[in-house]
Parts: structure tokens; C-alpha cells; sequence
């Protein structure tokens, strides 16, 4: 089941590539949201069969794809790989729907590099083998450029060159770490060299750690985006069409935070335990910091990119402040522990309904008035009203409103962290005013107020395609906000497996 959804979508990618055109534009966008709902469809089925209880990689499939070099084909998911390709899955037909009416040149290229992308990156969270993984890693980048180079806006070969650069350069330094990382393993003489598991297991000294922490931070880092590689994120998000901007923002953005869990913690704990507060420190500096720079922007895109710089640090201080509470070697601790990284695992995963959600928002105004300046707004919701209901829920959501998803996962990384450091949880915090801060203003000046100008009076409200993509969303930010069970279910057993087996390690370091 994983590799058809890896590859169904790749292959109805290229044969829409091939076979489409303008002449049928019907016909492909349906062919597309045809693949695109049915491989969600599949991910659910995925779900059902997931036993939450084990920590072990389940689905696991296995092929000889380069014996000499001891490369496999080789897939499986835990309960940190399957919510984030659901949510793959998931956004797909929803951008597909956004863009039904409002991509007029090569629809059947764009959808294309869409699908493209979706296997792709189902890819990236399902591989095991660490050249499978960077081949996908660095496959994903190929439709992303084209996305934003052939549909974006004026300034788009800037901003494509900016975020191909950044990217692409950081996952060098990923591939060095695996070549290194595949060479110990082969003088340990293990079977599966390349396999993401070996790594996990070999006596790095600290020295090696130290530099394949490094290694992985830059291309890591890169991704999230974390201060203060996150310039081009802006950027990107400014020049993207709206179905790359959700795509981006929900998905894409996800894939440093999931290295961070699948490589960094397993491979180099003592390493990352010991410069750890650097990530904390770049983690608090993209709360507060890039919350401030986030009240002056202009732009409704870039506010919203920002934001997620913002949120994202919450991510990877959940993540990586959990070091310090292992080491303290209580069961207080250790609960807290557990309880930061699934914070961190859900904020990932709520960011990814609320930042889509308000990038879709920020479309179906764009579609209409073609300017995201905020300044050109005001009186919205006078001739929007059912629009103007969603925007300010994804907005409350966006400032972490009790009630919404956006609530769940920065309570639980604040209180992990008071038990680690104060000082932590206090700057944590000034997220929810900050939040609150950007989020509310935006609102104040888009929404409400009276009427601001003659194009704003001619506004129509939300079609009922529009509102389609827009109930599915608002359901799963309410849902997961009052109801968020059946996430954490997914990532307990995998969240506890990862801290109890590094607070064995330490304990047999000290004896």
C-alpha cells in the first residue's frame, strides 16, 4: 500500500503530463482529483490497519533495488511517519478543488507536478533506506521549482532560485552524513548499511556525533525554516501560486521537523543533548523575534509566512528540549518528555490545517481583488460574511485559541518545558500574545470595519467549491481541537520508544 502511494501518483502525474493538455480540461482535472481523493482514501485504509500500540516500523516492504551497493527499496511507517502522509494525501484534492477555475495556462502540468510531489513526499516519510529517503528528499524540490517558477508571481525566478539554493545546498551536507554514516557501517559490518535503522545502532564516538549533527542541522534547519535560514520562506510564499503556498506551508515545511525525529534523536542523542541549546536558543529567537517581525508585515502572505517561521519554533524547541528532561532520570521527567515531543509532533501536524486553511483564505481574496496588500481590505466580512466566519476562526486557531488545534500542541510543549527551564516556557509563552497580537490585527484590518473602497463593495462570497475545501479544514481544526485522541494514539508508542530508549542508553553510560 505504500508504494502505490507513492507511485500511483507519480505515474497519473506523468501521464497527465504526457497525454493532457488545454484541449480537455475537464476531463484531466477531474483524472487528477479522481487520484488524488483515492490515494487519501488508501492512506485512511493505512490508519485503520495501524496497530498504535507498536513502536516498530509496521507496512514494511522490502526489495533489492542495488545489491552491490547494498541499497534497498525499502519502506514501512511508524506512529511518526503516518499522520504527516495522511495529511499528504489529504491537502492534494483539496488544492486540486482550489485551482479548479482559476489555473487557466497548462492545467494539466500543474496538476502534474502536484501529484508528482504527492509521491514524492509520501515517499520522503515512508523510506527506510537512506538513499531512498535523499533521492526522494531531493526529488520533491524538482515540481515545488516549477510550481513556483512557471505559475508564480513577478518576482518568481527570484524567489524559485532563493528557495532552490537554500534547499538544495543544506541536503549536501545531508548526503555527506549518510556517505559518513554508511561507512561506519560497513566497517562495523552490518548487513543493511544504508538502512536509516542501522544508523541508529552504531558506537559513534562524540567527535563523529558532533559533526554529523551538524551535518544534519544545516539540511534540516533549512527546511523547517529555522532562524536564520528562514529568508527565502518568505519569499517563496510571496511569489507562490495559492496551491503552492498551502502545499509549502503544510506539508513541505514538515520535513526538517520529521528529520529532526527520524535522524538527529535516533543517531546523535549525546550530541545533540550537548548543543542542543543552540536549537533552543534559534527556536525561542523565531517565537519572539519573527512574532514581532510578523505584526509589521503588509502583505498577508508574508504575515502568514512569518507566522509559520514563528509556530514552527515551537516544533523544534519541543523536540529538542526534551534532552534536558531525559537527563534528569525521573519518571516525572520522563513523562514530560514524551509529553513535549507529541506536543511538538502535534503543533507540526495543526500547522498544517491552520497555515493551508489561511493560505486558501488569502487565495479566494486574491482571486477576487488580485492584491494582498492589507491596506487594500477593510469591511470584508460587509459582503463576505460566510467567508469572513472562516478567516476569523483559522485566525484564532493561527493565535492558539482554546477550542481549536492550534491550542493543543503549544500547551503541551509551554508546560514540558517549565518543568526543564522557566526561562523557556516564559518566552514560549509571549507566542500567544504575539499570536494573538498578528492574528487579531490582520482580522481587525481585513475583516472588520466598514467598507473600504468600490472594489471591496463588488465582492462576491464564497461558491460553494470554495466553501468545500474550506468546511473540510475548519472540521479538522475544531475536531482535533476539542477531540485530538486519535493523534496522540499515533505517536505514543513511537514517542515513548524514542525517550525510553535513550534514557537507557544513559543510564548504562553511567554505570
Amino acid at each position: 500500500m505504500l508504494s502505490m502511494l507513492i507511485w500511483v501518483p507519480i505515474f497519473a502525474g506523468a501521464l497527465l503530463f504526457v497525454l493532457g493538455g488545454d484541449k480537455k480540461p475537464l476531463l484531466v482535472k477531474w483524472a487528477a482529483l479522481g487520484v488524488s481523493v483515492g490515494c487519501f482514501l488508501l492512506s485512511l485504509l493505512v490508519w485503520h490497519q495501524f496497530d498504535n500500540s507498536l513502536a516498530d516500523f509496521q507496512f514494511v516492504e522490502k526489495l533489492e533495488w542495488l545489491p552491490s551497493l547494498h541499497i534497498q527499496y525499502a519502506l514501512g511507517v511508524d506512529g511518526f511517519a503516518l499522520p504527516l502522509i495522511i495529511l499528504t494525501c489529504l491537502f492534494t484534492p483539496l488544492v486540486i478543488i482550489s485551482a479548479w477555475h482559476n489555473v487557466k495556462n497548462s492545467i494539466a502540468h500543474y496538476l502534474c507536478a502536484f501529484l508528482v510531489m504527492q509521491g514524492l513526499v509520501v515517499g520522503v516519510f515512508s523510506a527506510l533506506d537512506s538513499i531512498l529517503f535523499y533521492i526522494f528528499w531531493e526529488g520533491m524540490l524538482i515540481p515545488m521549482f516549477l510550481i513556483i517558477g512557471i505559475w508564480g508571481g513577478q518576482n518568481r525566478v527570484y524567489a524559485t532560485i532563493k528557495f532552490f539554493l537554500y534547499t538544495f545546498l543544506g541536503s549536501v551536507f545531508l548526503l555527506i552524513a549518510l556517505i559518513y554514516l554508511n561507512y561506519q557501517a560497513r566497517q562495523a559490518g552490518v548487513e543493511d548499511p544504508f538502512a536509516i535503522t542501522t544508523f541508529q545502532f552504531l558506537p559513534l564516538t562524540f567527535d563523529q556525533q558532533k559533526w554529523i549533527l551538524l551535518a544534519f542541522l544545516l539540511a534540516f534547519a533549512v527546511k523547517v525554516p529555522m532562524f536564520p535560514v528562514h529568508t527565502w520562506l518568505p519569499d517563496a510564499h510571496t511569489e507562490a501560486p495559492t496551491g503552492g503556498s498551502v502545499i509549502l506551508a503544510a506539508i513541505l515545511l514538515k520535513m526538517g521537523a520529521y528529520g529532526f525525529l527520524r535522524f538527529i534523536l535516533p543517531i546523535v542523542p549525546d550530541a545533540a543533548r550537548e548543543y542542543g541549546w543552540i536549537v533552543i536558543a534559534a527556536s525561542l529567537i523565531a517565537v519572539v523575534y519573527i512574532g514581532l517581525v510578523t505584526i509589521v508585515q503588509k502583505d498577508m502572505k508574508r504575515l502568514i509566512a512569518y507566522s509559520s517561521v514563528a509556530h514552527m519554533g515551537f516544533v523544534t524547541l519541543g523536540i529538542f528540549m526534551s534532552f534536558g528532561l531525559i537527563d534528569m532520570q525521573t519518571e516525572a521527567s520522563h513523562n514530560m518528555a514524551v509529553m513535549g515531543i507529541n506536543g511538538a509532533y502535534v503543533q507540526m501536524i495543526s500547522h498544517g490545517f491552520i497555515s493551508g486553511a489561511l493560505f486558501f483564505c488569502i487565495g479566494v481574496l486574491y482571486d477576487r481583488m488580485h492584491t494582498r496588500n492589507i491596506s487594500d481590505y477593510g469591511g470584508v466580512i460587509n459582503k463576505m460574511p460566510i467567508f469572513s466566519a472562516f478567516f476569523v476562526l483559522f485566525a484564532l486557531a493561527n493565535a492558539g485559541l482554546p477550542g481549536t488545534s492550534g491550542f493543543i500542541g503549544e500547551f503541551l510543549v509551554v508546560i514540558s518545558s517549565w518543568k526543564a527551564n522557566v526561562w523557556y516556557a516564559f518566552f514560549a509563552a509571549t507566542t500567544l500574545i504575539l499570536g494573538a497580537a498578528y492574528s487579531l490585527w490582520l482580522v481587525k484590518r481585513v475583516i472588520y470595519g466598514e467598507v473600504s473602497n468600490q472594489h471591496v463593495a463588488m465582492l462576491q462570497d464564497i461558491s460553494l467549491r470554495e466553501k468545500s475545501y474550506l468546511v473540510v479544514l475548519a472540521l479538522l481544526v475544531i475536531g482535533f481541537g476539542v477531540y485530538p485522541k486519535p493523534l496522540f494514539d499515533m505517536t505514543a508508542a513511537t514517542a515513548e520508544s524514542l525517550v525510553s530508549e535513550y534514557m537507557v542508553s544513559k543510564l548504562d553510560e553511567r554505570s
